[in-house]
């Protein structure tokens, strides 16, 4: 999966009040892109030195370590960008071979989203300021404290003997299929939500749920958790077609267009490919 990046190493421990020096990384979005140093078929994290001129007012937050390397987000673009850098769409991650650029960029991604939806605080609309001893926002007016948020999400395979029930999502681009997924409720248990998501996406009962595995997935928010379960493939199909276009099964011979083992979801697929599942 795309977090596995071994033998590079990841840390997100939190270092407050740290700066960066020019050996760090910087990473800066704009939407959904990201600034990169432009190698060719490769790429790599921008350094602060890469920038040739950083007003003393210029903001940076800390992320987390890449190999040991801090990780610097920026709001705004430095003056005097260095040749070579260039903004790349966030789903680079699904095609190239550097996992460990792209899982900072995407863990960054997160973060960033994190702070920018938590500029002001939620109960009074104060602007919030850094706590100063973890990753958190504080009200300097209520006192209010903001965590990063994730937000829990089932994935599962649904198993009938040597077939695998996919889904296709109405924002699915092609014919790409996927498993059942959807957020856990306020008041459900993990195994509570699947239940319910598999019935009212597909009008399905399941069974002998078991845990898979799970994965952070930094586009959404999320972190997906992952499960297999059963259901009688004899069991009518109710599509709900506000979130589906399509849903089938489908044997280890025959599957359509799914996602790679990046996500858990292609990696559950795989699997099941494999009669590994």
């Amino acid at each position: 999966m795309i977090q596995e990046i071994h033998p590079h190493r990841f840390n997100n421990h939190y270092q407050p009040g740290k700066q960066p020096e020019d050996h760090d990384f910087v990473l800066y979005y704009q939407d959904k892109t990201v600034l990169l140093k432009d190698k060719g078929l490769e790429a790599e994290l921008p350094r602060t030195r890469d920038f040739a001129e950083i007003p003393p007012e210029q903001e940076f937050i800390f992320l987390f370590t890449l190999d040991e390397t801090p990780c610097f987000l920026t709001w705004n673009l430095p003056d005097g960008i260095g040749t070579g850098l260039v903004f790349r769409d966030i789903h680079f991650f699904r095609n190239t071979w550097q996992k460990e650029i792209a899982w900072a960029c995407l863990a960054g991604l997160h973060l960033r989203d994190w702070y920018f939806a938590n500029r002001y605080c939620g109960q009074c609309g104060t602007a919030t300021c850094h706590k100063p001893d973890e990753r958190a926002l504080v009200c300097p007016a209520c006192g209010a404290i903001a965590y990063p948020k994730i937000s829990p999400a089932i994935i599962v395979a649904i198993l009938c003997g040597d077939h695998i029930l996919l889904a296709r999502g109405n924002d699915f681009p092609g014919a790409w299929y996927s498993l059942i997924a959807g957020y856990a409720d306020i008041g459900e248990s993990l195994e509570e939500a699947l239940v319910r998501e598999v019935r009212e996406e597909t009008g399905l009962d399941v069974w002998n749920i078991r845990y898979y595995g799970s994965q952070p997935w930094p586009l959404s928010g999320s972190m997906m958790i992952g499960f297999t379960a059963e259901a009688d493939d004899r069991q009518t199909l109710q599509i709900d077609h506000k979130e589906l276009a399509d849903a089938a099964w489908f044997q280890k011979d025959a599957l359509p267009h799914h996602p790679p083992a990046l996500s858990i979801a292609g990696e559950m697929i795989e699997k099941f490919e494999r009669g590994k599942l």
